[in-house]
């Protein structure tokens, strides 16, 4: 297991104090808000170029804006394939290794069930839109000296259901539980990193998949009945927060800052980080066989759009 100096306390600015991102570019989703927010401009400010993204180019432009440094907004809608190939067509456009991809953005314990593109809601965003996005911008990132996917996954991926990924009920057809199917797409995120770790064998890129904490963001905006009213008031979401050990934004993006930018993990793939040190996911979350059918499902689904 690796082990770093830092804890769950550390904030992204300190784990990247030593590090120099100049002629570096890195590709990070949900610029617009919270973990992403902050990932951009504390790599921006260690001399990276940052090729930022939102759901609408304003939201992009607008964060962009708010910044020092080299951002490139784009749009990115998740839910929409077309978007997301559009958005990977820009960026390979620009002809560019990249040196860091990091799947941010996402949607959380929607209260009801919501469809896009035949699949429940939270599964086609979280876990399809960043797998088309990853998958249609590979070959920059083993352009790269050391290209780095980092997927945000999360502690909730252990709250899958207890065969990991229901292929039968995608949609949602035969029952739907907000936190259940989060959960899953977050394991999906993790089994994409073990995946694409088999997938980069032989390259110099590598991906790893974090959590980074309890954080109060606005993903906790959709939720609804009595965990709505706790999380988004300012009060009691504050106690609530303190009460489960939560972290401020600069420490919740600190483990995906340290994965994507840290020496020491240079050829590090396939592994799961928590307060930027290494952690043991879910059998699930462990399961090759799990993430090459997962891999396989992915590739079939988006086939028109890779």
């Amino acid at each position: 297991m690796i082990k770093s100096s830092f804890n769950k306390k550390s904030a992204a600015e300190q784990v990247t104090a030593d590090i120099d991102l100049s002629g570096k570019t890195v590709v990070i989703t949900g610029i617009n808000s919270g973990l992403g927010n902050e990932s951009m401009r504390v790599l921006a400010k260690r001399g990276a170029h940052i090729i930022g993204t939102a759901r609408t180019i304003e939201k992009a432009i607008h964060a962009a804006n708010e910044i020092k440094g080299h951002i490139t907004p784009l749009a990115c809608e998740l839910s929409s394939f077309e978007s997301v190939k559009e958005c990977a067509d820009n960026i390979n456009a620009l002809n560019l290794p990249i040196d860091v991809l990091l799947c941010n953005a996402g949607i959380m314990a929607l209260p009801k069930l919501e469809l896009a593109n035949g699949f429940e809601q939270q599964f086609n965003t979280n876990h399809l839109g960043h797998f088309l996005l990853v998958h249609n911008l590979l070959d920059r990132v083993k352009q790269a000296k050391q290209g780095r996917i980092v997927m945000l996954s999360s502690l909730a991926h252990k709250m899958a259901p207890s065969k990991g990924i229901n292929f039968d009920n995608l949609d949602g057809n035969k029952y739907y539980k907000d936190w259940t199917f989060y959960g899953q797409s977050k394991l999906a995120n993790l089994l994409t990193a073990v995946a694409l770790s088999k997938q980069l064998k032989g390259s110099n890129a590598t991906a790893n998949a974090v959590h980074p904490g309890i954080i109060r963001t606005n993903l906790s905006r959709s939720m609804s009945g009595i965990q709505g009213l706790v999380f988004n008031n300012p009060v009691s979401g504050w106690l609530a927060g303190m009460m489960m050990g939560s972290k401020t934004v600069p420490q919740g993006a600190a483990t995906q800052c340290y994965v994507a930018t840290a020496p020491e993990l240079a050829g590090v793939s396939g592994r799961y980080f928590s307060d930027c040190n290494e952690e043991r996911p879910s059998r699930n979350g462990q399961d090759q066989e799990l993430a090459d059918r997962l891999w396989e499902f992915s590739c079939e689904t988006l086939k028109d759009y890779l």
